[in-house]
Parts: structure tokens; sequence; C-alpha cells
């Protein structure tokens, strides 16, 4: 029982990442690659590798075959994709489901063709049926229809975790895949045309108060609930399950809170420090009524969330005046 025991914890080791382990982070540009990295460099791990999309587009096989060829990652953070808020969504599907099914299905192919020891796939809570009941569990994954507005998305997203399963069941590899809330933080995208809620919401405040503006509108009634994570955070969580988790179940990433959209409206004025007043044009929809994650499984696992939503909010936005977000 002891050698058993201590093979176990031997074979354990070998499955974390080492200091000076060859980490690949694929989508280092943005707000989860950016985190990232942050954080890994925050750890210690000295032997990061990234390429932009200039230097090696993922949507091409070759260059991404050649890629692994030459650098050899021992560990890869899949965080590259297509992203983008309802309206993008909405009028470029064919764009999102064929870039993000070739990135994944390029990046996931030639880690196993190359031996990458570990994969973590990033997800989205969108791959979940619309109407979920909530909180939502991990194994309410492909039991009713998606929504329609974000649907080839999701879909790419759904057959990228599926190709981590498939492929450790097939080839014995260690893919794992995580499905992050709601994200905000430095390197969002605050362009209004294709941004979520809560940057759009901070960009749009900002300008308000800049311009000083008496009123805001904001589209609804402020009733809906959203759950939001502060990017570093899921940073951490990443970095915790490449080097704890292998299994797999998917896992959600999350607070296990969700908070209406006036609150967050109302926590935003408060951060910015706008006292106009807000308009609620209730001829506009509020959307899904309750979109939060079910994190169970990952607090059993051992990690909770540690940023609170407006310290989050404060960092966030002493970053975007850092960046000339708002001139």
């Amino acid at each position: 029982m002891y050698v058993i025991f201590l093979m176990g914890l031997v074979s354990q080791t070998l499955l974390c990442m080492q200091k000076n382990s060859k980490i690949y982070v694929a989508g280092h540009k943005g707000l989860v690659g950016s985190a990232i990295i942050r954080n890994l460099i925050a750890a210690g791990y000295s032997n990061i590798i990234v390429r932009t999309s200039d230097e090696l587009d993922l949507r091409n096989q070759q260059a991404v075959a050649d890629f692994f060829e030459s650098e050899r990652p021992e560990y890869v953070f899949l965080a590259a994709a297509k992203v983008g808020g309802i309206h993008a969504n909405n009028s470029y599907p064919a764009q999102f489901i064929y870039d993000n099914l070739a990135i994944q299905t390029n990046v996931i192919h030639e880690a196993w063709r190359h031996g990458v020891k570990k994969l973590l796939f990033l997800g989205s809570s969108c791959i979940y049926p619309r109407d979920c009941p909530q909180p939502i569990k991990e194994e309410y994954l492909l039991t009713a229809p998606l929504e329609k507005t974000n649907e080839a998305y999701a879909v790419a997203k759904i057959a990228g975790l599926k190709l981590c399963e498939y492929y450790n069941k097939q080839y014995g590899t260690n893919f794992i895949a995580v499905m992050p809330t709601n994200l905000y933080g430095p390197y969002d995208n605050f362009d209004l045309t294709t941004s979520h809620v809560l940057p759009a919401l901070l960009y749009k405040i900002c300008k308000a108060q800049r311009e000083r503006k008496s009123t805001f509108e904001v589209w609804g009634t402020g009733s809906a609930l959203r759950e939001f994570l502060y990017v570093d955070d899921l940073a951490d969580a990443v970095i915790f399950l490449m080097n704890t988790y292998n299994d797999n179940k998917i896992v959600n990433i999350g607070t296990g809170c969700d908070i209406s959209i006036k609150d967050v409206v109302m926590l935003i004025k408060k951060v910015v420090g706008y006292d106009g007043d807000i308009v609620w044009n209730t001829s506009k929809p509020d959307g899904t009524p309750r979109k939060q994650l079910d994190v169970n499984f990952l607090t059993s696992l051992g990690w909770r969330a540690q940023v609170s939503l407006e310290d989050g909010l404060q960092r966030t936005l002493s970053w975007c005046y850092a960046h000339g977000i708002f001139d």
C-alpha cells in the first residue's frame, strides 16, 4: 500500500507543470490569455511560448503543425478564439464557427501528435442550453436547444471540449476542458459593436461621466441576473486545474454568485464616480432572465474566486485609464 501511495504521488508530481516547463499560451494578447501570462509569470514559470496571430495563424493547419514540430511545448493553454457579443455572433455566424473550429482542431490535434503532456481548453458558458435550470450544472450540457443568437460559437466550443474528451478516450491524452462564466478585466473588448455587457456598461458610463451628461440610458428593466468573474481569478483557476485536475468531466469556473444588471450599473456608477441619473429603456429586451454557473464541483476540488466585483471593477477601471481606453 505504501509503495502504491508513493507511486501515486510521483505520478501526480509528473503531471504538474514545473517552473521551467515549456508552456504555450495560445491567444496571449486577449482578455484570458494575457491574464494567464500574468499569473504564470507571477507564479515563477519562466519558459512561456507565445505567438501573435500575425506570426502564427492558428487556422492554418500546416503552420500549426510546423510550430509544434519546432517548439515542442509540454503544456498548452488553449485560450485563442474568435469572440464577440450578440451582434457580432448574429452577424457573422459562419466566420465564428469556421474560425473557432479550425483553431481548436489544429491545436488539439497537433498537441496529440507532438506528445503534449497536458492541454487545457477554454470553453464558454454559452455552450449550455438557453433555458437551463439555474444554477447551471456541468451535466446540463446537450440536454436542450442552445441560444440561437450565439449558436455558431457555442457549437464550435462544444466541438472543442468533445475533441478533448475523445482524444483522451482514443489516444490516452490528458486534455481537460473548463467553462468560465462572464469575464471582465484588463485587455477586455471595449468596442461597443462587439463587446459584452459589463465592458460596454463600464465604457458608456465612463464616457457619460467625462462628458458630464446628466442622464444615462440602459436597455431593459435591469432585472436580469448575471454572474461576473474577474479574469485574473480565472487565470488562477486554470493554472490550479492544470496542476491538479485530470479527468474528462468539464469544469465550471465562476464565483457562485449572480447580480442584477441594475445593481451592476449602480456599482459601476459608484466606482466611476458618476452622479447622473439612470434611464431604463424598458421597451428593450432584458435577455435571458438568469445565467449562473454551479461551481460546487470546482469548490470541491479546492478552488474559490477571491476578487469581489467592486474590487475587480476598480482594477479594470484603473487599467482603462492607464491605457487611454476612454480618450
